[in-house]
């Protein structure tokens, strides 16, 4: 009966809030309509102000006959692009308003517009003050400057307002006290609205040091101080109220129905279903929730843009780009926004996802107290807070119940999530959204990125753009099924360095034995890639020259390491420091030297036809080469236990996992669970030693591949590919062949043995030096290269070619 009494008015709310839903004033077309409306106004009205700038004063005559007859005598012509009524809005908002500061009004109703649209355009309300400000201190100078108009013009360019404000100024604090006063107000708004000047304003009014010079323990004092400030402000970057972080909520006042966590958002600002990644905010805070659920806010130090100014004064000596000075590097133009028209997760989704997922765990007596929604791109992660008592294994158990109940593949649940107590339950969205690379390089996160070599992947579930610095992870082990995405994030992290470091900066190696993944980055040779002197081909393909090409990696690593010794430096970082700073001495053989990227595509390949000359020299790289620039990403297919050996899987502790075909590989990749359960199509878990990622790949289609590379390599290049060191090791054997160079300690014994008994038999080797069968066998097709005994002939004996023991000796002499 108590159920049955709780149901009655969820029922009832459920009709009341059908009916809420249903009205046409909150309907998205509306919006979307009026949004349209406002758009369509914004752009009259600039082509009437533009128009009036030119042909005001021919419609003045016109509009001075009176508004009636200028408005609705049909006869009267206008020359104004928006007729009469541009032209008459025109007069109205500008000589009688604010002069040609009326433009900002403009630009307010286009991002109005276009935030009714959905469309995020950074920080809305201080757009609007920032704008307001900028039209009041535009209209009072131009008001000032230009109080007497020409009596051939029409156009007031203060504006009415702007003159009687400027005269009203004028004749309280003088001209020149107005002079002053709109250039201290002008340089408040421009050093408040933009952080980069007053940095600049701040590096320029800086006391220079009396001494040019630094010794070591300064310049080491520096980067410390340098890495600490870094620290520190990633830790203090927090959000203060929820808009900023993805979350759907909802309230019930029914038992039966659990509420989901209500966020506490502006007015007009209702679509917080994702943040705003590309916010302008200069404060920027996350919710530090306390036991007594207190909010931490802390505003950031900017002192990064003036340490950043510091470290450039010191590397003026020297600028290793000056060799490609011209270079430029691609932009936004050569990419596609895949982003537009991506639908995004309803309501309703999130409310019947919930009901679902409380409805199951309740069938197994399992109480919840809270749960929260936060939305991703293809991904919604519902957190929740199990009541006291409830075994978290018990909740991990129930991953399949739940994926049947809501109908959806790639059900994942995190018990608990670390750092948050909580359980996680990642649901596919219905509709997932198409992370472009675009939305990724253009992020502010990503532009402001103060990492060595940054990479951009993706975003994460609370819609962020994931960005890690490769040279702390330091190497990377992708691995998925077929078809899954991996040969898409090898092009995102290519991307992600370009777009980021100068061809100086920064050389790749290419390994490609598939010979069409990487070759489209073959014109980058002259640019950005390295390989052997006597190679060909930029992309390496042959199986002997990847041997020779990571053995001469490994020659790379060993020479500097002796130059960093040399230095007295502990990696590359300081190295080129001192290097720049010109202390290092280039006749001594110091060199600045570039970030070494090598990048195995179909690694499983590698190591099926090589084995551990190819494993030997990858583990020897991965363990040392760190320190001084050298970075591995490798890439396989097929994740098995004989292809991701102990060896490599210990020194590549970075591991990227797209979705693969069972638990065991998944365990292969990750040491856990997890990659068996994605959903594909770049859906991926990022290990980074404990923390586990769950990342939605970006997307980079091979059309923008090509137009990024044709866009570098159309510009000056190096004469050259970057030159690796020559390897000197010895040409191995091809199959079949025999090494003569590295003959058998019986072999000449056995020669005089063949050829005084003229009979080639293996058996007789056997016999008479009392080996086994296998080296009698190879001592036989020594002999056959070396041109004594002829080839086999099934059963019978080999034919002896030397008659008499002089020639014999001629040959070994030769030999």
């Amino acid at each position: 009966m108590a159920f049955r009494a709780k149901k009655k008015p969820a029922k009832s709310k459920n009709k009341r809030t059908q009916k809420k839903r249903t009205s046409p004033f909150k309907s998205e077309k509306v919006f979307f309509l009026f949004g349209l409306f406002v758009l369509l106004v914004a752009a009259y009205l600039l082509i009437s102000f533009v128009s009036f700038l030119f042909y005001g004063a021919a419609d003045q005559s016109i509009m001075d006959s009176g508004w009636r007859e200028f408005l609705f005598n049909t006869e009267v012509k206008a020359q104004n692009k928006g007729m009469k009524l541009g032209a008459y809005l025109s007069e109205v908002i500008m000589n009688r308003g604010f002069g040609l500061a009326s433009f900002i009004f403009v630009y307010l109703m286009a991002i109005t517009g276009l935030r009714i649209l959905g469309r995020k355009t950074g920080n809305y309300l201080k757009s609007v003050l920032y704008s307001i400000i900028c039209i009041v201190w535009f209209s009072v100078a131009l008001g000032l400057f230009f109080n007497k108009t020409d009596a051939g013009s029409a156009i007031y360019w203060g504006g009415h307002y702007g003159f009687i404000l400027s005269n009203w100024l004028r004749s309280l604090i003088g001209i020149v006290g107005l002079v002053f006063l709109l250039f201290i107000s002008g340089l408040a708004i421009v050093v408040v609205r933009f952080d980069g000047v007053f940095a600049m304003l701040k590096a320029l009014l800086k006391r220079k040091p009396k001494e040019s010079g630094q010794d070591d323990a300064d310049i080491d004092a520096d980067d410390t101080s340098n890495e600490n400030v870094e620290g520190e402000e990633a830790i203090t970057k927090v959000i203060d109220d929820d808009d900023d972080v993805v979350k759907a909520i909802f309230e019930s006042d029914d038992e039966d129905d659990l509420p989901l966590e209500k966020p506490e958002v502006e007015s007009d600002d209702i679509e917080v279903a994702k943040p705003e990644e590309e916010s302008d905010d200069d404060i920027e805070v996350i919710p530090v929730k306390k036991e007594d659920d207190l909010d931490l806010t802390v505003a950031p130090k900017h002192e990064e843009e003036e340490s950043d100014g510091k470290k450039t004064e010191e590397l003026e000596d020297y600028d290793p780009t000056l060799d490609l000075a011209s270079y430029k590097f691609p932009t936004l133009d050569q990419l596609e926004d895949h982003k537009f028209g991506n639908a995004e997760v309803r309501n309703e989704e999130l409310v019947a996802n919930k009901n679902k997922i409380v409805e199951t765990l309740r069938h197994y007596k399992i109480e919840i107290t809270k749960i929260r929604a936060t939305i991703g791109p293809t991904i919604t992660l519902y957190e929740i807070v199990p009541a006291p008592g409830v075994r978290i294994s018990k909740i991990k158990n129930l991953e399949d119940d739940i994926a049947l109940s809501l109908a959806a593949l790639g059900i994942r649940i995190i018990a608990p999530i670390p750092g948050r107590g909580t359980i996680g339950i990642e649901v596919p969205n219905q509709n997932p959204e198409t992370v472009s690379m675009h939305s990724i390089i253009r992020s502010k996160k990503f532009q402001e990125t103060k990492a060595e070599l940054p990479v951009a992947l993706g975003k994460t579930i609370s819609n962020e753009t994931f960005i890690f610095d490769l040279v702390k992870m330091p190497h990377i082990l992708v691995a998925g099924a077929t078809g899954q995405g991996k040969s898409v994030g090898i092009n995102v992290i290519i991307t992600s360095l370009l777009y980021k470091k100068h061809p100086s900066q920064l050389k790749f190696v290419f390994i490609d034995p598939k010979k069409v993944e990487l070759n489209i980055y073959s014109v980058l040779e002259k640019h950005y890639l390295a390989k052997l002197p006597d190679a060909e081909e930029p992309v390496i393909t042959d199986i002997q020259k990847v041997k020779n090409t990571l053995n001469s990696i490994n020659v790379e690593m060993d020479a500097r390491y002796d130059l960093l010794k040399a230095a007295q430096a502990r990696n590359i970082k300081e190295y080129n420091k001192k290097f720049i700073s010109r202390r290092l001495n280039p006749e001594k053989g110091h060199r600045f030297m570039p970030y070494i990227v090598v990048i195995i595509d179909e690694f499983a390949d590698l190591i099926m036809t090589a084995g551990k000359e190819i494993e030997l020299p990858i583990a020897r790289i991965a363990q040392l080469a760190r320190a001084v620039g050298i970075h591995m990403i490798i890439a396989t297919q097929r994740p098995s236990t004989n292809i991701i050996t102990g060896v490599i899987k210990a020194n590549f502790p970075a591991r990227i996992a797209f979705k693969v075909a069972s638990m065991i590989d998944s365990r292969t990749i990750l040491d856990s669970p997890g990659a068996n359960q994605l959903i594909g199509r770049g859906d991926m878990l990022i290990s980074q030693g404990s923390e586990m990622t769950r990342v939605q790949c970006a997307f980079v289609d091979t059309p923008e591949v090509e137009k990024i590379v044709e866009f570098i390599s159309e510009q000056r290049g190096y004469p050259t590919a970057f030159l690796l060191p020559e390897y000197a090791g010895d040409e191995e054997p091809g199959p079949g062949e025999v090494d003569l160079r590295n003959r058998d300690e019986l072999f000449d014994d056995a020669a005089r043995i063949v050829v005084m008994n003229q009979m080639g038999s293996t058996s007789m080797i056997q016999r008479k030096f009392s080996i086994g069968y296998n080296r009698a066998g190879r001592l036989m097709d020594q002999l056959e290269a070396a041109g004594i005994v002829g080839p086999s002939e099934g059963s019978k004996a080999r034919q002896v070619l030397l008659q008499d023991e002089y020639s014999l000796e001629q040959l070994l002499n030769s030999l």
